[in-house]
């Protein structure tokens, strides 16, 4: 191997290799735990296998022919992510929908049966001839899903004046970055004059410094991961949704009394009932009418007139920093903003009752 030949191998393999780490990193050490995360850790997984079949295959011809089935059968996953990905991210989905899982599970399932009963080694002109063709299909029809889903998008990218946001703008990337993968795989099984088999091992790689180069150099990275963070659809939940996700905020509120902590966020809230930031506050707006601060303090007053008309030794000023209250200022304006009155007359009125 020349020196060329082992640079190229080099930067080739290290893309493979990156992708798999930002996989992990997507999967379990991303503090923004959101489905399209997920998604975008599942689709780098696979494209990294398949990527590393391509490099290590394309410098070592004589490598068993279970490496080809693998880096194919990781390549009938590409499309599906793709799109779950971008439809995760563009709709802001917080759990899968059972239809999803049912299709992955099933494509799984068939392609597991097709590598038990026809494995490479001894139909490598199946998989050749048919098997890689009907892989390619199915990712060209998930790309040209994904890009319907993203439609909005892509009129941006294509109408002169219209903005786009930094979320768009990384999904664009990532989707751009997929679209040409599969060409330049897809000239390289066609034999297209001037294709190159390593050509989307190379796009791969430079394509994946880029999401790294994004993620290490930006600032502020929220917004890479939610298309519209502080937009609202308008739309409430159905009657079920929002009776099961109200469910599990008052079991959170009044088993574990997390409104007592004064620091409470947002954020802290809706990791306790597993829904991104912006769906949480979109249904407290929407479904309830109230904002994070009045859905909380209502627990803290509710709590402080307990207090008040159980305990009678503690000072009006200790039950608010009791409740969660960070000022005596505070308590007071909340509570008679949620009460109508004020502590002390809330507090004479018991001790008269």
């Amino acid at each position: 191997m020349n020196v060329g030949k082992e640079l190229l191998f080099f930067f080739s393999a290290l893309g493979a290799f990156n992708g798999l780490i930002l996989s992990l990193y997507f999967f379990f050490f991303n503090s923004k735990k959101y489905l399209s995360n997920y998604f975008l850790g599942a689709l780098l997984f696979a494209l990294s296998v398949r990527i590393g079949k391509s490099v290590f295959v394309y410098f070592d011809g004589t490598l068993p022919r279970i490496y080809l089935q693998i880096g194919l059968s990781a390549c009938f996953f590409i499309g599906p992510f793709l799109y779950c990905f971008v439809k995760s991210a563009v709709n802001g989905l917080d759990t899968m929908p059972k239809f999803w899982k049912w299709m992955i599970a099933s494509q799984f399932v068939l392609i597991l049966l097709a590598g038990i009963s026809y494995p490479y080694e001894n139909y490598p002109g199946l998989w050749n001839q048919y098997f890689s063709k009907i892989i390619y299909s199915q990712w060209l029809i998930y790309v040209v899903l994904s890009s319907f889903v993203m439609k909005g998008m892509l009129k941006k990218l294509f109408t002169k004046g219209l903005p786009m946001n930094a979320a768009e703008i990384w999904l664009l990337m990532i989707y751009v970055g997929n679209v040409v993968i599969f060409i330049t795989f897809f000239l390289s099984l066609i034999r297209a004059p001037f294709s190159s088999y390593i050509s989307g091992s190379i796009g791969f790689s430079l394509i994946l410094y880029v999401i790294i180069s994004v993620l290490l150099y930006r600032k502020k990275t929220d917004d890479l991961f939610l298309l519209a963070p502080n937009k609202y659809t308008g739309k409430k939940l159905n009657e079920g949704e929002a009776g099961m996700l109200l469910g599990k905020l008052e079991r959170l509120m009044n088993e574990q009394a997390v409104y007592r902590n004064p620091d409470l966020k947002l954020v802290d809230l809706s990791k306790g009932v597993n829904v991104s930031s912006h769906h949480l506050s979109q249904f407290l707006n929407d479904n309830l009418g109230k904002n994070f601060t009045t859905f909380v303090n209502e627990f803290r007053i509710r709590e402080a007139c307990r207090i008040i008309s159980t305990d009678h030794r503690l000072t009006l000023e200790s039950i608010g920093y009791e409740v969660g209250f960070n000022s005596k200022s505070t308590f007071f304006a909340a509570f008679k903003k949620i009460t109508g009155t004020t502590p002390l007359n809330y507090q004479q009125n018991t001790l008269k009752a």
